[in-house]
């Protein structure tokens, strides 16, 4: 009987053991933000408004129509007057671009981020375990992650993965990366970096799907350390809870929305096309389909398929009522509310129609989407690292508060649409990031007005007539402005 009873004791205590080992074995898995840096260029590369018009004046390849076209997109953007632009820009060059000058670029901003976050963190550049590399239009030998590691001196056997063509939305892609290492080698320490290189792809044709990016994109980058260290969870700001990645490749409509090409004359140049909102709206619809049941209360879900229920009988009692005429790619209303599960939005500053297409369809205030406003207006849409600049603007406003949710939400070419959440590990209202590329200006955010001032310097070109316009040898400006 004693027998017995202590092989029982055994069986149980082992039992008790390995649920133990699982549980603990997963604390390893976990992915945090250590700390991240996004990249300020300098000043000597900042587009004020009148720099703009000389640079869309020396494009010879533009008429009338084409400057009232770039006059109403622009001002309608939501970008301000202190975005930053590769330097051939600021050289004239941009119509004869080099390899050099996209390899420049890309040095100058992984060589001011990854140096301040290692340092600030006094982490060696032979500590970190894995780098992911993603800039979607650029492709160099040796690769940018080699340059990287050559720069900073890295381990030989350092895991690298270096990720191109994946558009605004790669940030996420890398995230999920080495989320997944991480469940296979646990006290790892990984470096993504995310930019876009511009220098070779500024369009200077007059394709008006084309020549559109030149008005949205700016150039940024950021570096995010990621570890699943336990030792330094304490020091941790952020632990990803989960991550959703969506992709409508398969459809021929999605596929072309935006997509790199060459125009009639063989310039290349980054295609957005009409149908992109569309696309976008469908690939959102998708992934918040499968995102909200893992970050959402049960009683909100319940909730909304309640709604849903009684809207379903509604319909079939009176089928005209529930018939919609909304124009192709309309913002839809998702019908639930994320704020029961989410307390922040970081929203991809894809274009002032991107953020008011979120704000809209997931029902969220001008508070909430004020920090993807804001980051558009100072740094424009700067691809893939556009969220940590959402981010940085959340934190430097101190409105980051331990436990808080973070819903990252990003789109890319393909077409993709990925997003995540964070949740915030301590507070972040003390300022004391250092590092926070937001630092220096905060205080000047959110503007009483963030319309530019494209209008005033250039609405005269809407009065002229087409017959008889004539290209001046330079743009004439209000003497105001001068």
């Amino acid at each position: 009987m004693d027998l017995l009873l202590l092989i029982l004791c055994i069986l149980v205590s082992y039992l008790f053991f390995k649920i133990w080992k699982l549980k603990d074995s997963k604390k390893d898995k976990d992915c945090y933000i250590l700390d991240y840096q996004c990249h300020k260029p300098s000043d000597d590369r900042m587009v004020s408004t009148h720099f703009s018009g000389e640079i869309i004046h020396r494009n010879k390849n533009l008429g009338l129509e084409e400057y009232k076209f770039l006059l109403k997109a622009i001002v309608s953007s939501g970008i301000g007057e202190q975005t930053y632009a590769p330097r051939l820009v600021f050289e004239g060059r941009e119509e004869r671009p080099t390899l050099q000058d996209g390899i420049s670029e890309m040095e100058e901003f992984y060589v001011d981020t990854i140096g301040k976050l290692l340092e600030r963190q006094q982490i060696s550049p032979k500590e970190v375990d894995i780098l992911v590399v993603n800039v979607s239009m650029l492709t160099s030998m040796p690769s940018l992650p080699s340059r990287i590691i050559n720069h900073y001196k890295m381990r030989e056997d350092i895991k690298v993965f270096n990720l191109t063509g994946m558009g605004c939305s790669a940030s996420l892609i890398s995230v999920d990366i080495v989320k997944n290492i991480f469940k296979s080698y646990p006290n790892k320490l990984a470096l993504v970096a995310t930019s876009e290189s511009l220098s070779p792809n500024w369009y200077s044709g007059n394709n008006r799907s084309m020549i559109l990016a030149n008005c949205l994109f700016r150039s940024g980058g950021a570096a995010i350390l990621l570890t699943n260290k336990r030792s330094l969870r304490e020091k941790a700001m952020f632990k990803l809870k989960c991550l959703v990645r969506t992709h409508h490749g398969a459809r021929e409509e999605s596929y072309n929305c935006c997509i790199q090409s060459e125009d009639k004359q063989g310039r290349v140049g980054f295609y957005l096309g009409k149908n992109l909102p569309k696309a976008a709206t469908r690939a959102l619809v998708d992934n918040l389909k499968v995102i909200a049941p893992k970050i959402l209360p049960v009683t909100e879900l319940l909730r909304f398929m309640v709604k849903l229920f009684i809207k379903k009988i509604k319909m079939r009692q009176n089928p005209s009522k529930g018939s919609t005429n909304l124009p192709p790619g309309t913002p839809i209303k998702a019908g639930i509310n994320f704020k029961t599960g989410i307390e922040h939005f970081c929203i991809h500053t894809g274009g002032k129609a991107v953020i008011d297409g979120i704000q809209h369809s997931l029902d969220l205030t001008d508070y909430d989407i004020e920090p993807a406003r804001m980051t558009l207006y100072r740094f424009g849409n700067t691809s893939a690292s556009s969220l940590w600049y959402v981010l940085a603007y959340m934190e430097a406003k101190k409105r980051l508060k331990r436990g808080d949710r973070v819903f990252m939400i990003s789109f890319g070419a393909g077409f993709k649409c990925n997003s995540c959440v964070w949740e915030v590990l301590r507070d972040l209202t003390t300022g004391e990031s250092k590092g926070n590329v937001w630092n220096h200006c905060i205080n000047d955010y959110p503007p009483k007005s963030i319309s530019n001032p494209f209008t005033k310097m250039y609405g005269w070109l809407q009065d002229e007539d087409p017959d008889t316009f004539k290209i001046p040898e330079t743009f004439k400006i209000p003497d105001e402005y001068m």
